[in-house]
């Protein structure tokens, strides 16, 4: 019996009874963009250590930095894992060991848009809300994603008082509110997607390698590229009365505006790729009302997601070629030199950070690393040296 057709299922017929994890499992791979995603997974374990690093002056003392990595991290555990990228962390001996980072992580970390790029982002960014206003710390959940400075606060929002104004949070104590203030009439936002767009209401497609399309399944997408929506920047007024029977027209519509929603947000990004659970951050304030990790996985023409290690990322398709950005950027292209600086680990340094192995009493071999990385349930670091 031929194995089934994977395609998206609500573009064809109604899901039924899949699961979640069944119909991410289900899609089909794209290996480029599986090799990207692994690319980045040291770098996403590290972050909240990177970060704690990047915002002190000084070399900070390694018991409380390990805390900070994903528990059961490494089965070596996070000293382990530290010494792997000695082109990233610097151990100082004697003991009790201090970490740094090296100044060219450092460099590279710093490299982040200009404060006049950033309010243009985070301009475009809310004004995709319906209430031109989003919470602050869903911000601070994809800065690094929009390539903000580390001080947005005060060199972008602060800095630009006629666009942005921060008040308390009335649902949330101890939380802000980011308010849009500019005029909504002065704005003349044009979608990334008409960039690509082949007709009217249409997207760019890419289906990825080996993707069989059928006929009937052609049918349906010529369908769905034909179907209007509201764009990105469009205000929608909330259905009247607050009930949630829609018709089936106005859902696919509704979809279809969470797919170009989702499209500008990516286009908003450095990387062009952002972790599904961030952006789900913004669902409400974007009044996308569906599942948006089933949009990604429906429209595989236009998105990729990627379940490795074990988050979901979603890539803009149309933005990469043989999994790599069509047109980098600077902070993209030092983000692919800092994963490169990951990637080569202990290789080429000898004995690298020797004082603090010595003091430690590990070794250098670099052979040990080729297979030191295990899948488990809560390591995000799941495959081998390649």
């Amino acid at each position: 019996m031929p194995s089934p057709l994977r395609v998206p299922a609500r573009l064809v017929h109604a899901r039924g009874k899949t699961t979640a994890a069944q119909h991410v499992a289900a899609r089909h791979l794209d290996h480029a963009f599986e090799r990207l995603a692994t690319a980045h997974l040291p770098l996403v374990a590290a972050s909240p250590l990177v970060d704690a690093l990047r915002a002190s002056p000084e070399p900070l003392a390694l018991p409380n930095l390990a805390r900070r990595l994903p528990l059961r991290l490494h089965r070596r555990g996070p000293l382990h894992f530290l010494r792997l990228f000695p082109r990233v962390f610097h151990l100082r001996a004697p003991l009790p060991l201090s970490l740094s980072l090296t100044p060219a992580a450092a460099d590279l970390l710093a490299v982040a848009s200009s404060p006049t790029d950033a309010a243009r982002t985070l301009h475009r960014l809310l004004a995709m809300s319906a209430s031109r206003a989003l919470p602050l710390r869903a911000v601070f959940c994809v800065w690094r994603e929009l390539a903000l400075p580390d001080d947005f606060e005060d060199s972008v929002v602060a800095g630009h008082p006629h666009l942005f104004r921060l008040a308390p949070n009335p649902a949330e104590p101890n939380t802000h509110i980011l308010h849009l203030i500019a005029d909504p009439a002065a704005e003349d936002f044009t979608p990334a997607v008409e960039k690509t767009r082949p007709d009217k209401y249409a997207f760019k497609l890419q289906f990825p390698p080996g993707f069989r399309l059928t006929k009937e399944y052609r049918k349906k997408v010529k369908e769905w590229q034909q179907l209007p929506y509201a764009g990105p920047y469009e205000i929608v007024s909330p259905k009247a009365g607050g009930s949630k029977r829609v018709s089936k027209l106005a859902r696919r519509k509704m979809e279809k505006r969470a797919v170009g929603i989702a499209h500008e947000f990516l286009s908003l990004t450095a990387e062009k790729m952002v972790e599904v659970e961030k952006f789900s951050q913004f669902r409400k304030w974007f009044g996308t009302e569906v599942n948006v990790r089933d949009v990604f996985l429906d429209h595989p023409g236009i998105f990729y997601l990627s379940a490795k290690g074990k988050r979901h990322t979603v890539f803009l398709r149309e933005a990469y070629d043989r999994g790599k950005l069509v047109e980098p950027n600077e902070v993209s292209e030092a983000r692919a030199k800092l994963v490169e600086l990951m990637l080569l680990r202990r290789r080429g340094l000898g004995n690298a950070n020797s004082s603090a192995n010595m003091a430690s009493g590990a070794t250098s071999d670099a052979k040990e690393s080729a297979h030191d990385f295990v899948e488990h349930e809560d390591c995000l670091l799941d495959v081998p040296e390649t």
